[in-house]
Order: structure tokens, then C-alpha cells, then sequence
């Protein structure tokens, strides 16, 4: 596929965001070439009136600047050294970081400027970034997190064209987890009569556990307006017998029930408990900032 790549400055870095497990959001890019189909950014694309279908990941805007206003932002009196979260609303290791390394310089900002973050990403170029990360992770704090689905080679080719391979992320995580970087696995999202069977996602479960995952979490998929066309017509062209399923589940609905989503994620629960993964860090070093408070 042609990717466009659109240098573009930014006047801000950090997003404020609600609802989530952190205050600030962090992407150095904007539209992804992972292309997944369930991929729930296509939402807010369709909101903001821009293609949220195939046209989607052709085009990725690069933040040119991103590091730069980073820092001045990070330096503000104000700023309170809360966590980061990175790759909310794209990939920060999709292959345009390969050639820009925006990411890399956003985190070595993060660093010095002792915030903690957390990334989630699909990506094992994550990888060459392991002195950062171990860096950060013995002072404010790092985190990564990969999203690993389904080891299904067939629902991996065909519902996230554009990503590594399952094995290749799980050798990232390996490679993290012996570098002492803080690694777990998000089983999300879920597809209901696809990767859904209680051995495949105990079999994601086992090989996150055995490459040194500490965390394991799982969601089913959401289709919101812009997701949900998009995604049914794939599913048409790839899996038609399971298109009438999807309707009847997500009719009059984004979010299927806890009722309907609690009973298909038990495995991956279950597994994870009989699985228990390695332990937490020592304790994180203080902030010169924390150590000026101590006095």
C-alpha cells in the first residue's frame, strides 16, 4: 500500500483526556498504517469528517516538531510529572517511526524531564529503544504494553494487514522482559467467533506468560460509527457465514453487555490466574523535583 507521509508541525504535544486510566495522551503521529479493521480510531475520523474506510492509514500525519514542543511543555512549572500514555489514537511504532523517530525523541524528553508513560503498541521496533526504556523504568517509570489478540495466522492476516506477526511481537516482548523493562500483553480486541474459542485465547495467554508478560488484559471489540461499517464490510468479503452474528449482537449497540462479554473473556482470566507473571521492579528512584520537596 502507498503511504503518504505529511510533515506537519504541531502547537501542542501532551492531550488532556477524561474517562481513562491516565490524564495525558502523547502521539507523535496521526493515522496509522496498521490498517486493522476493527480499529476503533476510524470513530473520531468519521467525526472529524475524514475518510474513516479504506482510506484510512494511506496518509500519516508526522508531527515534525513534536519533541521540541514536548519539552517546553514539560518544563512548565504547572506540569506535575503524571503519566504519559502513548499510542491512544495511533501506533507509536507503526514503520513511520523507522524513518522519523519522533517516539524515541518523545521519550527521551518524557525521561529527562522524570514523567513516567506508558505506551501500547503493536509494534517490535519498540525494541531498539530498550536503553530509554530501561532508563525511565528505574527512575519515574516506563511501561509497554503490545496488543496481541489472536496468534491465528488467518485472523491475524486478515484483520490487521499492516502489523508484525504475532511471533515477532512476542520475541519483543521477551527481549524486553530480559532487558528488565516493564512489558505486558492486551488480548483486545476480542472477536466474537473468530479468535474467541477458550484455547485460542489461552493460547495467547500462555505465550505472553512464558515471554515474561507481567500483566494480561482483554476487551471484546467495540463498533462505533465509522468502525462498524468498515469492519462489517470486511468481514462480508472474509467471513460472511459470521456477518448475520455481528448484527444481532451489535444492533442497537457500540458496547456488547458485562453479561455477553464476561462469559467470552473468562478464559483469558482464568489462564492468566494459573499463570501468575514476574514481579514488579524495585521501587523507582525520586525526581530531583520529589527530592526538593523531601528537604
Amino acid at each position: 500500500m502507498q503511504v503518504e507521509y505529511r510533515i506537519e508541525p504541531c502547537k501542542t504535544a501532551l492531550t488532556q483526556v477524561r474517562g481513562m486510566p491516565f490524564r495525558w495522551s502523547l502521539n507523535p503521529y496521526m493515522g496509522c498504517a496498521h490498517r486493522c479493521t476493527f480499529c476503533y480510531v476510524r470513530h473520531f475520523e468519521q467525526r472529524a469528517d475524514r475518510p474513516s474506510d479504506d482510506r484510512y492509514g494511506r496518509s500519516i500525519r508526522v508531527k515534525s516538531n513534536v519533541a521540541e514542543v514536548l519539552r517546553r511543555e514539560l518544563a512548565r512549572r504547572s506540569w506535575a510529572q503524571e503519566e504519559v500514555a502513548l499510542g491512544t489514537a495511533t501506533d507509536p511504532y507503526q514503520p513511520a517511526e523507522g524513518r522519523f523517530r519522533l517516539t524515541r525523541a518523545c521519550l527521551s524528553e518524557l525521561d529527562a524531564s522524570w514523567t513516567p508513560f506508558s505506551i501500547v503498541t503493536r509494534g517490535p521496533l519498540v525494541v531498539r529503544d530498550v536503553d530509554v526504556l530501561q532508563q525511565a523504568g528505574r527512575r519515574a517509570g516506563a511501561e509497554v504494553c503490545f496488543s496481541l489478540p489472536t496468534l491465528d495466522e488467518r485472523v491475524w492476516r486478515t484483520t490487521e494487514p499492516g502489523t508484525a506477526p504475532p511471533a515477532s511481537r512476542l520475541e519483543a516482548i521477551r527481549r524486553l522482559a530480559r532487558a528488565g523493562v516493564e512489558v505486558g500483553v492486551g488480548v483486545a480486541p476480542v472477536l466474537p467467533g473468530l479468535s474467541d474459542a477458550p484455547e485460542q485465547l489461552t493460547a495467547v495467554v500462555r505465550a505472553a506468560r512464558s515471554a515474561g508478560a507481567r500483566t494480561i488484559w482483554a476487551s471484546v471489540v467495540h463498533l462505533r460509527p465509522g468502525v462498524r461499517e468498515h469492519f462489517l464490510e470486511a468481514l462480508e468479503r472474509d467471513w460472511p457465514e459470521e456477518v448475520a452474528r455481528y448484527e444481532a449482537l451489535f444492533a442497537t449497540r457500540a458496547y456488547l453487555p458485562a453479561a455477553t462479554t464476561a462469559p467470552i473473556l473468562e478464559p483469558v482470566r482464568r489462564a492468566a490466574a494459573m499463570t501468575p507473571g514476574p514481579r514488579r521492579r524495585e521501587p523507582r528512584a525520586l525526581s530531583p523535583r520529589q527530592l526538593a520537596l523531601a528537604v
